[in-house]
C-alpha cells in the first residue's frame, strides 16, 4: 500500500476538479445514505448489539448546583428484581465536551452544577433501570454555588488563548475611540442555547478481554478515542469508536459525554454489553451548553463614517476548571477595516452545565451584537446600512496585514440587495404597514474562517473498476458520505454508483472528523491526496505522465489510447493512503467564507409577534462539493438563526443552576409556521490556496449574522431595538408605543 501526500504550502493551481471531465463535482446528487435512513436501515448508536444479553443503563444525577458528595446508598436499588449493579465513579472523572481536552478533568466527590453525572443504575431493562434510579439515595453537603452570570462579571478573568487568542489588540484603541468625530457604545447578552441534536447522546460499550469497543454517537472519533481511554485510565490502543451515522450534533458531540464512560465502565464490571441513552431532559442537564455572554460593542468613525476604533469584549461563564470562553469575537477581528481594534474575551466560574462549542462557535452569537451595531452606528451615520458596510471593506486582515486567500463579501452584498429589492426598503422605522402589521427589511453580514485540518483517507481502487474510501470522518447529517464519494468520482473518472464510502471507525485512517466547517474539505483533501496517488500508479503502468492521463466512465485514456481500469490493474487493487495537511499558506493568507443575509418581517402592532416572511442568503465558500448538501447546509443556518434571534434561550434558575426548560416542548425552536420559504445563492468561486478543492466551509458561515439579519428588520419595521437576545414579543411591545385599533386598521 502507498502513501501519497500533499502539504498546501503552495496554492494548488488547476486540478482535475476544474477540468471536471466526469462533472459530478459539484452537482446536486443526491445523498448516499438517504434511502438507509428514509427506510430505518442506518444503524445509529443505540441500534448496535442487540444480543439477549446486553444491560441496560440509567444515570443518577445530583438535584442540587454545588456541593460535596457525602455518601450514595444504593441498597434499595439493588434489591429491585433485575437490577445488575451500580457503577459509582469513584474517582470523579468527568466526561469532556471539547474535542481539546485530552483528558477530561476530575471532580473527586464534588458537584459542580446541577444534574451532574452521580452513578449509573444497570439493570436487565430500561424500564427496571429508571425505576431502580429513583431509590439511590445521594447525601449532600451544600456549598455556595454560583448560578449567575451578570453577578459574577466582576470576578472574570483572562482565560488565555483557546480557540483563539483571549485578548486581540492593534493601535491604540482607547485613545482613538476617545478622539472619534461619532462614537456608537451598547452592551448586548445573549443566553445560554442547547445543541438539542434529534438524536440523544448515546453508548453502546462492549468489552473482550482488555479491548472495549464503544458503538456512539459522536463527531469527532479520532480524539473521542483518547478522551475515553484517559477517563478510563487505559491505553487508547486498547478503545475502539464506532459512529458511523450520528442523527446531529452542533457540536455537542465533539468530545466524549458521561454516558460513554458510564457505559464503558459498567460493561467491564458486569462482563456484558451496556446500553445507554440519555433521556432528552438527561441530554439537556448533562452534556453541554453554548455559554450565555454579556459583549460591549465600540465603534468609533469618521463624520464620513470611515471606522477608526472598534472594540469587541465578551465576557462568559463556565463551570470552575473549565477555561473553554466563547469567542463571540471571533469575526469582529478581521471584519472591518479600522486602524486601532481591540477584542477581548473574558472568563467567570459559574455552576452551571459545562459550557462548549455549538455550531458556528463565536459567529452566531458574536455577529448577533457586531452586526446590530454596525447597523446602529450606521443609523447615527446617516449611511445606508451596506454603504456603511461596503465603505469599510479592508483591502487586506486589518489585524494581521495578511492578503485574503479570497474575499466576496461585497459581491454578496450586491447579489443579495439586488436580489431582494434592497432599495425599496423603508428609509424609516414604522412608516410601511399592511393593516395591524409593520413590514420591515434588514440585512447582516457573514464571515466564518476557515478551519483547516491535517487529515488522511485510504483509498482502493478495484480490478472490477469500483472504488472503495476508508476513513475515520464522520457524517452528521451534512453529506459527507456523498461529497466524498463525489471527489473520488470525479478524480478517478467513475460513476458515483461505483464508489463506496466508510466512515466513523476509529480503526479507519484519522481524519479531524465532523466540526468546526473543517469536515468536508480536510477530509475531502485527503481523499484527494489519495487519488493523486492512485492516478500517478496508473499513468506509470501506462507509461505516460500523471497530467496527460484522462479518467473516464472507468477507463484510462492517454494518447489514442483508451484502457479498461480492469486492463490497467491485471488483477491487483491499488490502494493508496492520502495525507493531507494545512501547510504555510493556511499562515501565509487570511481564510474564510463570507455572505450575507437578507430579511423581510411583519411585527404585530397589538402583540409584538414576528413573523419572518422572507430570508434570503448569498454566500461564497470556495468551490461548492454538492450544490444540494451545501444549501441544505443554509437552510438549516437559517432556520437556526430565526430560532436565535427570537426563540431559543436555556432559562437557568440563578438559585440552584437548574436548566429549566430542559425539554423540546418548553426549549423553543424555529416550528414549520415559524419558517418561511428560504432562498439560497450560492456564489460560484474557487480558492485555490484554501485546500486542493480550493473549498471552503459553509455549514457554520450559513448561520452567522442571519439573527442579526432578523433583528435588524424588526427594527425598520417597528422601530424597537432590543439588545438582550431573543427578541421575543414582551420585548418588542415594550418599546412600541400603544396604537389603537382603528390606528392599527387604517
Amino acid at each position: 500500500m502507498d502513501t501519497h501526500s500533499i502539504k498546501m504550502d503552495e496554492p494548488i493551481g488547476e486540478t482535475r476538479l476544474d477540468r471536471g471531465v466526469q462533472n459530478v463535482i459539484g452537482k446536486g446528487i443526491d445523498r448516499l445514505e438517504g434511502p438507509l435512513k428514509v427506510s430505518g436501515k442506518a444503524p445509529y448508536a443505540y441500534e448496535h448489539q442487540h444480543a439477549s444479553k446486553v444491560a441496560y443503563g440509567y444515570l443518577v444525577t445530583s438535584s442540587v448546583g454545588s456541593a460535596d458528595i457525602v455518601s450514595i446508598d444504593t441498597d434499595a436499588a439493588m434489591a429491585m428484581p433485575g437490577v445488575l449493579h451500580v457503577v459509582i465513579d469513584k474517582h470523579g472523572v468527568r466526561a469532556s465536551a471539547d474535542p481539546s481536552d485530552a483528558k477530561p478533568a476530575a471532580i473527586g466527590g464534588k458537584v459542580t452544577h446541577f444534574g451532574q453525572p452521580i452513578c449509573l443504575v444497570v439493570a436487565e431493562s430500561f424500564e427496571i433501570a429508571r425505576d431502580a434510579s429513583r431509590l439511590v439515595h445521594v447525601e449532600y453537603k451544600e456549598t455556595a454555588g454560583k448560578y449567575d452570570l451578570h453577578a459574577e462579571k466582576g470576578n472574570a478573568f483572562d482565560p488565555g488563548e483557546q480557540t483563539m487568542p483571549s485578548m486581540t489588540e492593534k493601535g491604540d484603541f482607547d485613545t482613538a475611540f476617545g478622539a472619534a468625530e461619532v462614537t456608537f457604545d451598547a452592551t448586548y447578552t445573549t443566553p445560554s442555547h442547547s445543541h438539542s441534536a434529534m438524536e440523544p447522546h448515546t453508548s453502546v460499550a462492549v468489552w473482550d478481554g482488555d479491548d472495549l469497543t464503544l458503538y456512539g454517537s459522536y463527531q469527532l472519533v479520532c480524539t473521542n478515542v483518547g478522551q475515553l481511554a484517559a477517563a478510563l485510565g487505559i491505553n487508547k490502543k486498547h478503545v475502539r469508536i464506532v459512529s458511523p451515522y450520528v442523527g446531529g450534533g452542533f457540536g455537542g458531540k465533539l468530545g466524549i459525554s458521561p454516558e460513554a464512560v458510564f457505559a464503558a465502565l459498567a460493561a467491564k464490571e458486569i462482563d456484558r454489553p451496556v446500553k445507554l441513552a440519555l433521556t432528552r431532559q438527561q441530554v439537556y442537564q448533562v452534556t453541554s451548553r453554548r455559554p450565555d455572554t454579556i459583549q460591549r460593542v465600540r465603534i468609533g468613525t469618521t463624520k464620513e463614517g470611515v471606522i477608526t476604533a472598534i472594540g469587541h469584549d465578551t465576557t462568559t461563564g463556565n463551570t470552575p476548571g473549565d477555561d473553554g470562553f466563547e469567542p463571540a469575537g471571533i469575526s469582529t477581528v478581521f471584519l472591518y477595516g479600522g486602524d486601532n481594534r481591540q477584542v477581548r474575551h473574558w472568563k467567570a466560574d459559574v455552576n452551571i452545565l459545562l459550557g462548549a462549542s455549538m455550531r458556528a462557535p463565536g459567529e452566531a452569537v458574536g455577529m448577533l451584537a457586531t452586526e446590530n451595531a454596525m447597523d446602529e452606528m450606521a443609523e447615527k451615520l446617516g449611511l445606508d446600512p451596506i454603504q456603511f458596510r461596503k465603505l469599510n471593506e479592508p483591502a487586506v486582515d486589518p489585524q494581521e496585514g495578511l492578503p485574503w486567500s479570497s474575499r466576496m463579501l461585497v459581491e454578496c452584498m450586491d447579489e443579495g440587495a439586488k436580489r431582494f429589492g434592497w432599495e425599496k426598503r423603508a428609509l424609516r422605522p414604522g412608516t410601511r404597514r399592511e393593516g395591524e402589521w409593520l413590514i420591515g427589511t434588514g440585512m447582516a453580514a457573514a464571515s466564518r474562517k476557515n478551519m483547516l485540518q491535517q487529515s488522511s483517507a485510504r483509498v482502493t481502487l478495484a480490478t472490477d473498476g469500483s472504488a472503495l474510501i476508508e476513513t475515520d470522518m464522520t457524517d452528521i447529517g451534512t453529506g459527507t458520505y456523498t461529497i466524498l464519494r463525489q471527489i473520488a468520482a470525479e478524480m478517478l473518472g467513475l460513476d458515483p454508483d461505483k464508489v463506496a464510502v466508510k466512515l466513523g471507525d476509529s480503526e479507519l485512517p484519522q481524519s479531524p472528523g465532523s466540526g468546526g466547517s473543517w469536515g468536508a474539505n480536510s477530509a475531502g483533501s485527503s481523499v484527494y491526496a489519495a487519488c493523486e496517488g492512485i492516478i500517478e500508479a496508473l499513468a506509470k503502468k501506462l507509461d505516460v505522465a500523471p497530467y496527460d492521463l484522462t479518467l473516464k466512465d472507468g477507463t484510462a485514456i492517454a494518447g489514442n489510447r483508451q484502457t479498461s481500469f480492469a486492463q490497467v490493474l491485471a488483477g491487483e487493487d491499488l490502494v493508496v493512503t492520502g495525507q493531507f495537511a494545512p501547510g504555510k499558506q493556511y499562515k501565509a493568507t487570511h481564510q474564510a467564507s463570507y455572505g450575507a443575509h437578507f430579511c423581510e418581517v411583519a411585527v404585530n402592532a397589538f402583540t409584538g409577534e414576528t413573523r419572518v416572511r422572507r430570508l434570503l442568503t448569498v454566500a461564497a465558500a470556495g468551490r461548492i462539493l454538492n450544490e444540494k448538501t451545501a444549501t441544505s447546509q443554509c437552510y438549516g443556518g437559517q432556520i437556526f438563526g430565526i430560532g436565535s434571534a427570537l426563540h431559543e434561550e436555556l432559562v437557568i434558575d440563578t438559585r440552584t443552576g437548574l436548566l429549566v426548560n430542559h425539554d423540546l416542548a418548553e426549549y423553543h425552536v424555529p416550528v414549520n409556521a415559524d419558517v418561511p420559504q428560504l432562498e439560497v445563492v450560492l456564489l460560484p468561486e474557487r480558492d485555490h490556496a484554501a485546500s486542493p478543492l480550493a473549498a471552503k466551509g459553509i455549514g457554520e458561515l450559513a448561520l452567522s449574522g442571519v439573527g442579526a439579519a432578523v433583528t435588524n428588520a424588526i427594527y425598520n419595521a417597528c422601530g424597537v431595538r432590543v439588545r438582550d437576545y431573543p427578541m421575543t414579543l414582551d420585548k418588542v411591545i415594550a418599546g412600541m408605543p400603544r396604537p389603537s385599533f382603528r390606528e392599527a386598521a387604517e
